[in-house]
């Protein structure tokens, strides 16, 4: 299920309105699903489930929450912890490099969701997800556009895959210096770019996007 959405009644902030119409209708575990690093050039896909509280001032002491791409590195991090103090679950899944390689982005990206979900310590009754639909879940689902602009719960889950996966390449940085993946955590910068011409690529790298196949054909 896909609501239409006018970008007019994007809301300042992410709220309750979808948890709260399914919370009067009697269903109390919604869970939020949102992913980080899928046009990354190397890395994991990440994704997120956070399940929040039936409690309507859960919205102010997730304040600062957003679309982790409108947080700095410093305010996603300090409510990461919050959210994991605040939610009634939450669970963080991955898709690696080689199954992106081998199945796809997108398949990747609803794997990772469905590890996320399988992580949960409840199980949801609902889910709320940002663009997607989980196919081969069973669980009714709710598909926002910019969900992570709208959803408390997918804005949340936003911050913790973003903050699972920027602290997993801040670990592969050590095991592939030269790269500097602790600083744009895979992405296509021109960093990056410069450090592939140099090294070639390394077995973090997704060797099925465009961006690596000159380099490919090249060796």
């Amino acid at each position: 299920m896909t609501p239409r959405f006018d970008p007019a009644d994007l809301p300042k902030n992410p709220d309750l309105n979808f948890e709260s119409r399914l919370w009067q209708a009697g269903i109390l575990l919604v869970a939020g699903l949102d992913e980080a690093g899928r046009g990354a050039w190397a890395g994991p896909v990440s994704a997120a489930a956070v399940i929040l509280r039936v409690d309507e001032s859960i919205l102010q002491r997730l304040s600062g929450v957003r679309d982790s791409k409108q947080m700095s590195p410093s305010q996603r991090e300090y409510w990461a912890d919050v959210i994991r103090l605040e939610a009634l679950a939450w669970g963080v899944g991955f898709a690696s490099q080689q199954e992106i390689d081998q199945m796809g982005i997108l398949p990747s990206t609803r794997l990772a969701m469905q590890r996320s979900l399988d992580a949960l310590s409840n199980a949801p009754e609902h889910l709320l997800i940002d663009a997607l639909v989980l196919r081969e879940n069973q669980l009714p689902q709710t598909s926002l556009i910019k969900g992570d602009s709208r959803s408390l719960s997918i804005a949340a889950a936003s911050v913790l895959a973003k903050t699972a996966r920027d602290a997993v390449m801040r670990a592969e940085d050590l095991n592939w210096p030269g790269y500097g993946f602790a600083r744009h955590k895979g992405y296509g910068t021109a960093i990056h770019q410069a450090a592939i011409n140099k090294l070639g690529p390394c077995p973090l790298h997704r060797m099925s996007f465009r961006p690596l196949h000159p380099v490919v054909a090249e060796e």
